[in-house]
């Protein structure tokens, strides 16, 4: 049962990680560097933890202000930072990432790296032989930290290639808040457990897909067309 727990893990991620690799069709980024990126991705995670730990033990809020603020401090904000952390660092300044659809391709390796670590805590250990856990998280969670990193990474790429120095800094602050609020929104529907915000779900997330491709499509056209 572990193999195949591990298996309903992993699987998500590998497909999502598949998917946008072949999004990138004109300027491949070298398997030794995605790979460092997914691993580092899949290491933040151990930081993540620690803070989040700290965080909790200091919640003083009750009711929906603690929601609110496991949802979008604990969790969305501290799982984006160090996530964008890792192609910051790592990548940003890498003559390799010499396209806007490169930023997304990072910022969706690493957040997919955190998320197979994640997945594999709640999947395996946490939830043990509860398959149902597994496949929800496969269905919304997983592909949730790839939609948030390719918000990410939008931004990032109109930082790194924007020259107006204000809406540099503007993009790069962006390139945080905005996948932060997105992941804190999604965490508060399902935590607050509010009847009708609960409606609103499955429309926040066709949201986030068809706002994230969109964003997807526009820089692989333009990796088309820069290319051609």
């Amino acid at each position: 049962m572990f193999i195949r727990l591990i298996i309903i893990s992993i699987t998500p991620t590998i497909a999502l990680a598949i998917g946008i690799y072949l999004t990138d069709r004109r300027d491949k980024e070298p398997w030794h560097l995605l790979l460092r990126i997914f691993l580092m991705g899949a290491l933040s995670v151990i930081p993540v933890i620690l803070i989040q730990k700290t965080l909790l033990a200091i919640n003083v809020f009750s009711g929906l202000i603690s929601i609110v603020y496991t949802a979008f401090i604990v969790a969305g904000l501290t799982e984006e930072f160090f996530k964008r952390s890792v192609v910051v660092h790592g990548i940003y300044n890498n003559i390799n990432f010499n396209e806007k659809l490169d930023g997304i391709v990072y910022s969706v390796f690493s957040a997919l790296g955190f998320a197979t670590v994640e997945n594999i805590v709640y999947v395996v250990f946490r939830y043990t032989g509860n398959y149902y856990v597994g496949i929800m998280r496969g269905l919304l969670s997983v592909p949730g930290h790839m939609l948030f990193g390719i918000t990410m990474g939008y931004y990032l790429s109109l930082s790194k290639y924007t020259e107006d120095p204000e809406l540099k800094g503007y993009y790069y602050r962006m390139s945080l808040f905005i996948p932060a609020v997105l992941h804190g929104l999604f965490n508060f529907i399902l935590m607050a457990q509010v009847p009708i915000l609960m409606t609103v779900f499955i429309p926040y997330v066709i949201y986030l897909w068809a706002s994230n491709l969109k964003k997807l499509n526009q820089y692989v056209t333009d990796s088309r067309d820069n290319n051609s």
